[in-house]
């Protein structure tokens, strides 16, 4: 092989995979969606010699006799191959590979966790990785640089937050950045001071003061990183995936993969600002590629931060922080000129907004543009989480898409309350007022900021309840999702605001043959059933690209896989 790969990836695809050919799934307990969003049952699948569903079967249909290949699926569920509208390829895959502190319960922990990673790789020159989050550990506060030179001192430390719009660095890394008292927060960003003093946290735009200080990753250690997101993201049954802030980098990992033949998950590319977007797809997004697993269509853009670090930009202040109404990024000229300089090409914009001034001011310019820009734009909005209910209406016009993440809601709910007050809720996470407003939606995980496991999310998006049922019948139950919905938001609807329907996101003819085989029927199960769902199979284009069989008769030491490169 060309690349380095663990193990359990690496037996993935060593499946014995048929080669393309007409071949029949049978004894399957299929579900799909149809054009309307209407279930269809069906108990065998026909697969032609292009990796497309040719027809559904149902008990009283003769399969024909002559086939290539024929499985038995046991009496598995079958679904579409799902589809995360939202997530972080390459940031998945770093995730799992560098310091992981998303699992962490309390300071304390995070603080063991460093101090057995800084042990366990003594010769890397930064230590670097993520996933703290204050408010899970109950600290009341941010932590500081003081709280990581306990643990370690003599090498640079930087960790994300979970969310990704902050950072925590000990006081040798910002010695190495030339971070001092007089260091000032940069546009759009924020340093965190106390009694003019850098405490050791950067939120947003400020993060970038250390991160370019940062030892870049070499290419293979970026072929690395897929190989590890794909294997992750297939064994969970997501078939596709929204990439959300491609860089150049990113994407000739992406190429490098399916020149290689290895790239075995389907990548909706939306460029990290308007640079990547050039440099990757030039003048128009590029052409479908490598059996449609791969394209540049879009151009995500950042209009503000996330609630955790108060840099969510919000109409009011927030009700934890008086003086604060966080942080937007881009005056209301330059989004617009942003979305124009997409749109003008061809690209479709997808703006991240999470606080209610950041979303009116998104909802703002879509309308604004969508005078002069008419036709199918399909305008996107990630995370849409904090809405203005004056303005949950707009959403409905002009094909607004709220690409949101059901899991969000369950993890940021004593946080929301908290950072606005009881009063000022009446449009968070408001999926089922979006719909009813005529909006649309697309739903994801925005892994690695939360699991990438779809039917958490599912079971989130019907009960607005927590893993543990919590709080009992859902928090602003008006706002749960029937199960149609649900499954609708990880198929249809996320293939539909990338612009592949048509291709994925249901199984019917002529579709490619994406689908996942499971344990349990999420129109019937249990909530607590839905969350434990596993997932046997998964396969992509007509071949099988993940088998839980095989991964556990293989060997399974991958977890211990981690990037060694130099500068690491």
């Amino acid at each position: 092989m060309k690349w380095p790969i663990t193990s359990a990836a690496l037996a993935l695809c060593l499946l014995a995979a048929p080669a393309h050919a007409d071949g029949l799934i049978d004894n399957v307990n299929g579900i799909t969606l149809d054009e309307d969003g209407k279930v269809v049952r069906f108990t065998a699948l026909l697969i032609d010699r292009d990796g497309k569903v040719s027809q559904l079967l149902t008990r009283k249909d003769k399969p024909p006799k002559q086939l290539d290949y024929k499985t038995d699926g046991k009496g598995m569920t079958m679904l579409p191959g799902l589809i995360d509208a939202h997530g972080h390829v390459m940031g998945t895959g770093f995730q799992a590979l560098t310091l992981d502190l998303s699992d962490t319960s309390s300071l304390a922990e995070a603080q063991a966790a460093i101090a057995a990673y800084a042990a366990k790789y003594p010769d890397r020159r930064w230590i670097i990785g993520g996933g703290w989050n204050q408010e899970k550990w109950g600290l009341g506060r941010f932590p500081t640089a003081a709280d990581l030179d306990s643990v370690v001192a003599d090498r640079p430390v930087l960790l994300e937050r979970v969310d990704g719009h902050a950072s925590w660095a000990n006081s040798r890394a910002m010695e190495i950045a030339g971070i001092t008292p007089a260091t000032k927060s940069p546009d759009g960003g924020r340093i965190e001071k106390a009694d003019g003093k850098p405490i050791g946290v950067f939120i947003d735009a400020a993060s970038g003061l250390i991160q370019k200080f940062v030892p870049t990753p070499k290419p293979a250690e970026r072929d690395l990183a897929l190989a590890k997101a794909q294997e992750i993201l297939l064994s969970q049954g997501i078939t596709a995936i929204a990439d959300m802030g491609t860089t150049i980098d990113d994407w000739q990992s992406y190429r490098r993969a399916g020149d290689d033949g290895w790239l075995s998950i389907r990548i909706f590319g939306y460029a990290g600002g308007i640079d990547n977007m050039v440099a990757i797809a030039g003048p128009r997004p590029t052409p479908w590629l490598y059996d449609d697993k791969l394209r540049l269509g879009g151009v995500k853009l950042y209009l503000d931060g996330a609630l955790g670090s108060r840099g969510a930009a919000l109409k009011a202040p927030y009700a934890d922080a008086p003086k604060e109404k966080g942080l937007q990024f881009l005056a209301s000229a330059e989004l617009r000129n942003l979305m124009v300089r997409a749109v003008m090409d061809g690209f479709q914009p997808a703006v991240h907004a999470i606080g209610d001034a950041a979303n009116a001011e998104v909802i703002n310019a879509v309308e604004e543009l969508s005078d002069t820009f008419t036709g199918d734009r399909r305008w996107r909005i990630e995370h849409a989480q904090i809405v203005d209910p004056v303005d949950l209406p707009r959403l409905g016009r002009h094909g607004i898409i709220s690409s949101m993440q059901p899991v969000h809601q369950t993890s940021d709910r004593l946080m929301a309350e908290a950072r606005l007050g009881p009063d000022r809720l009446g449009g968070a996470y408001a999926w089922q007022s979006i719909l009813k407003a005529g909006g649309k939606l697309a739903l994801g995980s925005d892994v690695p900021v939360e699991p990438a496991n779809p039917f958490a999310g599912i079971a989130a998006a019907i009960t607005r309840e927590d893993a543990n049922g919590a709080p009992f019948g859902g928090w602003r139950p008006q706002e749960r999702l029937t199960r149609e919905q649900a499954l609708a938001g990880f198929t249809t609807g996320g293939a539909y605001a990338a612009f592949a329907e048509g291709k994925v996101g249901r199984l019917a003819t002529g579709y490619r043959a994406d689908f996942i085989l499971i344990n349990t029927d999420p129109l019937l199960a249990s909530p607590r059933d839905i969350r434990a769902t596993i997932v046997e199979e998964t396969w992509v284009g007509g071949r099988p690209v993940y088998k839980r069989s095989a991964v556990k008769s293989g060997n399974e030491d991958s977890q211990d896989k981690t990037i060694t490169g130099e500068g690491r």
